[in-house]
């Protein structure tokens, strides 16, 4: 199925029918009602002039009118807001989606704050599109369309006063409009640049303070304020004139309207000439028409903002997606339980860092990767996980290409344990049991006793129920909740990442014995001297 803003768009109609034709339903009466109450006053008004007596009647339709024009205002806005919810909420639903099924190469490539500002900046344009863009912009223009209606069929002078202001004020509205677009764009690449700044500067916050960069930091997010800040200004600019220029022309036109109407003129009172109560009305109609003109402007420049938006959802939308896994993984028993045939692979093809590779690794064996920074040992990990597929030959678990193994596997599969434990929003059971419903407290706690950590654990004030904090345990105490995540599902093979480069001497004691226990009775591949001295096996050089 294609998936864009417009099919988003097209199933959350569908999904809502109902409500999508009562609120077209309530725009239209909205419009409808709204040119019924100039019409309903210049009969009561031209009867005033001859004398006649205001009827309960029509003071009750004038007021009623009036009234129901606002409700009807009101249930639009309403239903427009609950619509462009909607809508934010599916978009925002299938960019979660996309995201987890972009490739690794692809999300790599990214910077967080460009996609972030994606997420909110760029869908929150897209509301903004139905709140007070395209639905408001065509109700607009059926309410001049039919106010044109209206006075020409009661004054075509009039009328035709109007549609000779209609192309200049169209022309300025495009001027103004296609300025303000550009600086919508500068201004929304400035957000994104400060959106991803925040992020670096956390991440190298260590390095900066060490290097004394603090000032370079400032001076570059004050740059990015800056362009966003000058961006915005004139857009503000363009804001500011167009509203006052419209509304002169109200000022003017309904002038020079009452004047001509107001001549002794015979060729002139024909065209132009009218009674009190046409006069109130036609007055009021002008305002009418004069209002939704300046509306259809902002609108114009929302509807061109959400554009901008629109297609940058579009880019995120359209990126390649990790390829489709079997449903049904079907393993072959002889075959060696991980295996490269002539593998190569590289980040960028034109620099490989993998090149012809071959390993067998079988059932049961503890085997250990060595070789020189960047041979490609981690890339390894990558490429069994099926993060990643080769340029060229095969990676192979159990005779199955690893990138066709569904996630649902891998759990089951492979246990990784990284250099850095990286922690998830939740409890302490949640950083183990990463909210697997098949994952039971027992065997969590199990496994935190696998490795050691259960007693330090147990020891905090909620036990496995207290809030993770990474001030609540040392870093050799991170990397034993990191083994008792990987191990925790009972796989069948622990990939192991240089887990102890980081660590002294003592803990990294502490985390080899328990990265021997949680590799009993299990096939091992790790890139660590350390615990192939502890355990034995294999080594295998890249």
């Amino acid at each position: 199925m294609k998936n864009n803003t417009i099919s988003v768009i097209f199933r959350t109609v569908r999904a809502s029918k109902l409500k999508t034709l009562v609120l077209l339903l309530t725009v239209a009466g909205a419009v409808i009602v709204a040119l019924l109450p100039p019409l309903v006053l210049e009969r009561v008004i031209d009867g005033l002039s001859v004398g006649e007596r205001v009827s309960l009647t029509a003071a009750v339709a004038y007021f009623g009118l009036v009234a129901l024009t606002g409700l009807l205002e009101s249930a639009r806005e309403v239903q427009l807001t609950l619509f462009g919810q909607r809508i934010t909420r599916n978009l925002r639903q299938a960019l979660r989606d996309k995201l987890s099924r972009l490739t690794a190469d692809t999300l790599t490539k990214q910077e967080p704050g460009v996609t972030v500002s994606r997420f909110i900046g760029d869908v929150d344009t897209v509301e903004e599109l139905f709140t007070s863009g395209i639905i408001s912009m065509a109700a607009d223009l059926c309410k001049v369309i039919s106010i044109f209606a209206i006075i020409g069929s009661k004054k075509p002078g009039l009328a035709l006063v109007l549609l000779l202001l209609i192309p200049l004020i169209f022309a300025f509205t495009r001027v103004v409009q296609k300025r303000s677009l550009i600086a919508q764009i500068e201004n929304r690449k400035a957000v994104a640049k400060v959106a991803n700044h925040v992020p670096e500067t956390i991440r190298n916050i260590r390095t900066i303070h060490a290097l004394e960069k603090e000032d370079y930091m400032e001076r570059r997010y004050s740059d990015y304020i800056d362009e966003s800040y000058a961006a915005m200004e004139k857009t503000n600019f363009y804001d500011a004139i167009y509203s006052p220029v419209i509304l002169i022309l109200n000022a003017l036109v309904t002038a020079v309207i009452l004047t001509l109407a107001a001549t002794g003129n015979p060729v002139i009172q024909n065209f132009f000439g009218m009674s009190v109560g046409m006069a109130v009305a036609m007055i009021s109609y002008i305002s009418q028409v004069f209002s939704p003109l300046e509306s259809i402007g902002m609108e114009i420049q929302t509807i061109q903002s959400a554009v901008a938006g629109v297609h940058r959802i579009n880019e995120f939308l359209a990126q390649p997606e990790r390829w489709q896994t079997d449903e049904k993984t079907c393993f072959i028993k002889d075959a060696p339980c991980m295996e490269l045939q002539d593998v190569c692979f590289g980040y960028v093809e034109e620099q490989e860092i993998l090149h012809h590779q071959n390993l067998q690794v079988f059932s049961g064996e503890h085997l250990t990767l060595t070789g020189r920074t960047g041979a490609g040992k981690s890339t390894i990990f990558k490429l069994l996980l099926g993060q990643y597929r080769p340029q060229s030959g095969h990676v192979l678990i159990h005779g199955q290409e690893a990138a066709m193994i569904p996630d649902a596997a891998k759990r089951r599969l492979f246990g990784y344990v990284e250099q850095t434990f990286r922690p998830v929003a939740g409890t302490m059971a949640d950083q183990i049991s990463l909210f697997d419903k098949a994952i039971t407290q027992d065997m969590v706690e199990a496994a935190a006793q696998l490795v050691g950590i259960h007693e330090t654990i147990a020891a905090l004030s909620n036990g496995y129920q207290t809030a993770y904090a990474p001030s609540l345990l040392s870093q050799g105490q991170q990397q034993l909740l990191s083994i008792a995540r990987a191990v925790v599902a009972q796989p069948e093979i622990l990939l192991l990442d240089e887990i102890t480069a980081n660590l002294d001497a003592d803990t990294e004691q502490t985390v080899l014995t328990a990265l021997q226990n949680a590799s009993r009775n299990r096939t091992v591949l790790s890139i660590s001297h350390r615990l192939y001295e502890r355990t034995g096996g294999r080594q295998v050089h890249i």
